[in-house]
């Protein structure tokens, strides 16, 4: 691990690591491709994670040479989604027992996504998670989404930190590319669809959000 100022807030990435929406995201991709008689592969997948969502459905796009616009094959999507959340959205292992701790240190929290706002507002809504964070910013907040650094140096400065003063906690690689890029004590915690990723950079790779070290991180010396 290396050196870093006492960190002082925790940014989370939000699908397949607060949530576990990226299942359900993954069953509709599946779903929408199989209508237009195409494959739903782990290329692909690799390919489109922890993008924008505008920009991971132009991979789509490109990568099964789809005639249909972003706008149509979003609306088709976000359709299937609504009904995948009902049914089967839950938090990810030890995410609640993070809160908790966060919570009774008041180190502050935020959530970073590459999706859409009302995305993560109806994912937050849901699980009655919207209000333990202190802000949510989304790819609307910035000019460049994942993996660029913008939305988690954006993050910091809302929280009167640097960078580097934040740990960012992030299921993808680029994700984590983002959070290393920014300067921000940036840890991989994998999901299933994200356990072949590239992690370079990260401090360590965690095995759920309830890792011990993560805690350690956040409190060196307790």
């Amino acid at each position: 691990m290396t050196d870093s100022p006492r960190l002082a807030a925790v940014v989370f990435d939000l699908d397949g690591l607060i949530v576990n929406s990226e299942d359900v995201y993954e069953l509709a991709d599946v779903e929408v491709l199989r209508r237009r008689g195409k494959v739903y592969d782990d290329e692909l997948r690799s390919q489109m994670m922890g993008r924008p969502t505008a920009e991971s459905l132009r991979k789509m796009i490109q990568w099964h040479a789809l005639e249909d616009s972003v706008e149509l094959l979003d609306a088709e999507r976000s359709q299937l989604r609504d009904t995948l959340l009902e049914a089967s959205l839950a938090p990810m292992p030890g995410l609640l027992e993070l809160l908790g701790v966060l919570e009774a240190a008041r180190i502050p929290k935020a959530v970073a996504t590459s999706g859409h706002r009302a995305c993560a507002a109806d994912v937050l809504a849901r699980l009655d998670l919207h209000a333990r964070f202190e802000f949510v910013l989304t790819a609307e907040d910035v000019g460049h989404g994942k993996p660029a650094p913008d939305v988690y140096r954006l993050a910091a400065e809302r929280l009167d930190l640097a960078p580097q003063q934040t740990m960012v906690l992030e299921d993808s690689e680029n994700g984590c590319r983002a959070g290393v890029a920014a300067g921000a004590f940036t840890v991989a915690v994998p999901s299933r669809h994200t356990r072949s990723h590239d992690f370079a950079g990260v401090e360590f790779v965690a095995d759920t959000l309830a890792d011990p070290r993560i805690r350690r991180a956040l409190a060196p010396g307790d």
